[in-house]
Order: structure tokens, then sequence, then C-alpha cells
């Protein structure tokens, strides 16, 4: 099934260097900056947006990946052998000021089980939030601090986000959920 596409290659590396710059200002400057991209597609993000942060600013930051697999609310609905992608994160997070980054925020769980699982490695100064598709439909008080687009969607609607690095391509496409037909009832 394929979708609609709502970003090409350029357009997401344009919002990479844009999210760059947005991060780097209201940090006013990259001294205690660190990127954790979740994983799977949050971590290459990360480390477009520290190239891009080192290539205007000339300062290599941290980047780290964050698998929040085993603090997910919905983890028993997800898989019975849930594929663990791994944790590495940058050594010393306490004081620093954290970039969650991830492709899509929708509800708001996958962030909130973000900053649960990276409270367990330490105690960052602020947590702050970076995504690619910012597509509504919030269940938790949660909001993201640096947006790369905002697309209105319905629930019946999914957004996909595909990088080079995962999937051999850069490209953000939206389609519609497909209803599953329903058995008919036996007399």
């Amino acid at each position: 099934m394929s979708g609609r596409q709502i970003m090409t290659a350029d357009e997401i590396r344009r919002a990479t260097i844009r999210l760059s710059h947005e991060i780097v200002e209201k940090q006013a400057g990259t001294d205690g900056l660190v990127l954790i991209g979740i994983q799977r597609r949050g971590v290459p993000l990360a480390r477009r947006i520290a190239a891009s942060i080192a290539e205007h600013e000339g300062a290599a930051l941290p980047v780290g990946a964050l698998d929040i697999t085993f603090y997910r609310d919905d983890l028993s609905m997800v898989a019975q052998q849930p594929v663990v992608k791994g944790t590495e994160l940058p050594t010393g997070i306490d004081g620093k000021t954290i970039v969650l980054v991830d492709d899509v925020l929708y509800t708001g769980r996958t962030i909130r089980a973000a900053m649960d699982a990276l409270v367990d490695f330490g105690r960052p100064q602020a947590i702050r939030l970076a995504v690619l598709v910012d597509r509504g439909h919030r269940e938790l008080p949660i909001r993201a601090d640096h947006v790369g687009k905002n697309v209105p969607t319905s629930r019946e609607e999914l957004v996909r986000v595909h990088l080079v690095e995962v999937d051999g391509l850069d490209e953000v496409e939206i389609e519609r959920m497909v209803a599953a037909p329903q058995p008919e009832p036996v007399a």
C-alpha cells in the first residue's frame, strides 16, 4: 500500500537544517546540549541534526540512541517477543539539556516512555523534544519544542517516515488505513 507523499528528500533535508538552527538558538549555543534519538528513525534524524549543527556552529554534539521498548504502556499488545534495538547514551547526562529526537509525534505515549527511560540513566537539567512530523491527536499533555512539519491528520491515517539509513530513501507519506472486512455472521 502506497501513500501520498507529503515531504520529499529535499524538504526533509531543509526541515532538519531548520531544526538544528532552532535547537541552537533556543539553547543560546551548544554548551551542555546532547541529542538522543528514539529508536528507530529518531536515531538517524538526531545524527543528521548533529551534523548540521557541526557544520554551522563548528561544535560536535554528543548523540545517543534510546530504546523505549520495555517502557511502552502497550508492550503486551505490540508483540510476544519484542525486538530490542539497544540504548547507547553518551556518558553523563546529569545536568545536560537533552533533546529527544523522533520522527513522528502522535499521541505522546512514545515520548512519555522515552522520558521514563531517560531518567533511569540520570537527571538532565532539561528535556526538550524535536520531531520531524507532528500529526496531532495527543492523548497526553506533551508538545514538541521543535517541529519540522505540522501535518493535520485523521485517526484513520498513517504517517510513514522513510529515511535512507533505515529504508533506502528519504520521504514522508500519509496513507489512509483500510478497515479489515468483517466476517459475515453465521446463522
